[in-house]
C-alpha cells in the first residue's frame, strides 16, 4: 500500500530525512519510532502530501506523492500530533464539515456520522462543543474526522499523547479494531503500546533508518547481551563509581528503594552471564547484596541502543 523508496528532505542544508526505504502492507499496522527531531513527523507529511520530497519517491496505493497528490489524500486518513478540531462546533457539525470537505455526498452524511459514532465510541457526545470534551473523546473525535470518508490507510501521530492509562487502552482498542480493515502507520513514543498493537516497527534516528522487524524479531536480535537488576546497600554510596571502573555493563536506570537499596538497571553487550562478577564485586566492596537477577530485554532497549548510537546500525 506504500513505498517509500531513498526518501530525502532537506530544510536548507539540515537533512531532516535521509535516503529511507520501506513498505507497508496491505492490512499491517506498524509503529514508526524514533526520538524527538529523528524525522517521524516529516516523513508522514510527505506521505500525507503536506510536504514534497526533496528527494527519492513515495508511491501511495500506487500512486505518486508529487504527480497524484489529490488522489493519494482522498486514500489517506490523517491524524496529526496537534488535532484539528473547532472547539466552538458540536460533534456533529464538525464530523459534518469534515465530510462536506472530502466531497461525501450531502445525502450519505448523517449515514457516515452515524457509522462514526458506532466506531469511534461517541453516540453520547455529538451534539456537544467540542472545546467541552475530556481529551480522550478530542482524540475520538479526530480519528473520526480522519476515517469518516473511509480510506484504506490510516496515518497516527501520536494519537496517545496526553491520555490517561485508561484512554490510552480505549483509544488502542480502537486502532487495533480499524487494523483489522485498514493499512494503519502509528507514531508513539509509548513503546508498551508498539508492543501490544503493531504487526511491525520501524525505528528512525537522525533521520535514517535503523531498525525494521517485528517487536520479537528485534528482541531477537538484542539477545547478544543483557539486562540485569543489582540492588545493594552501600554504606560508602560509591556505588556508580565501582561499576564505572568495572566497565563490564552500562546503566540504564537508578532508583533508591525504601529499605536504602540502592537498585540499577545494568545493560551489557556481552552473553557472558555476569552475576558472578556482580556478586564478588559486592563481596569485596563490602556492599550487602538485595537484588540480583536477569531482566527480559524488551523493545525499550532496543530503542535505546538503536537510538543512542552514533551511527546506524
Amino acid at each position: 500500500m506504500i513505498e517509500v523508496r531513498g526518501l530525502t528532505k532537506r530544510y536548507g542544508a539540515e537533512k531532516a530525512v535521509d535516503g529511507i526505504s520501506f513498505d507497508v502492507e496491505h492490512g499491517e499496522i506498524l509503529g514508526f519510532l524514533g526520538p524527538n527531531g529523528a524525522g517521524k513527523t516529516t516523513t508522514m507529511k510527505v506521505i500525507t502530501c503536506y510536504l514534497p520530497p526533496t528527494e527519492g519517491s513515495v508511491l501511495v496505493d500506487g500512486l505518486d506523492v508529487t504527480r497524484d497528490a489529490l488522489a493519494v489524500r482522498r486514500r489517506i486518513g490523517y491524524l496529526p500530533e496537534h488535532t484539528p478540531l473547532y472547539g466552538e462546533m458540536t460533534v456533529f457539525d464538525y464530523l459534518t464539515f469534515v465530510a462536506d470537505v472530502r466531497g461525501i455526498p450531502g445525502p450519505e452524511i448523517p449515514r457516515r456520522i452515524g457509522v462514526m459514532a458506532e466506531v469511534c465510541g461517541l453516540g453520547e457526545v455529538l451534539a456537544k462543543r467540542i472545546e467541552t470534551l475530556s481529551k480522550g473523546y478530542r482524540q475520538r473525535v479526530g480519528i473520526a474526522q480522519a476515517i469518516i470518508h473511509d480510506p484504506p490507510i490510516l496515518i497516527l501521530d501520536e494519537p496517545t499523547s496526553g491520555l490517561d492509562p485508561n484512554q490510552i487502552a480505549e483509544i488502542r482498542d480502537l486502532i487495533r479494531s480499524l487494523g483489522k480493515e485498514k493499512t494503519v502507520i502509528l507514531s508513539t513514543h509509548i513503546l508498551s503500546e508498539v508492543e501490544a498493537s503493531c504487526d511491525r516497527v520501524l525505528i528512525i534516528n537522525r533521520g535514517r533508518l535503523v531498525a525494521d522487524g517485528a517487536p520479537s524479531e528485534l528482541q531477537a536480535h538484542a539477545v547478544g547481551g543483557q539486562r540485569i537488576r543489582f540492588g545493594v546497600q552501600a554504606a560508602n554510596g560509591a556505588v556508580e563509581e565501582v561499576l564505572a571502573r568495572w566497565g563490564r555493563a552500562r546503566i540504564l536506570d537508578r532508583e533508591t528503594d525504601g529499605d536504602g537499596s540502592v537498585l540499577f538497571d545494568l545493560l551489557s553487550e556481552t552473553s557472558d552471564d555476569l552475576r558472578p562478577e556482580l556478586f564478588h564485586l559486592a563481596v569485596d566492596q563490602g556492599w550487602v547484596l538485595t537484588e540480583l537477577h536477569h531482566r527480559q530485554i524488551d523493545l525499550e532497549d532496543v530503542f535505546r541502543r538503536l537510538t543512542t548510537e552514533a551511527a546506524p546500525a
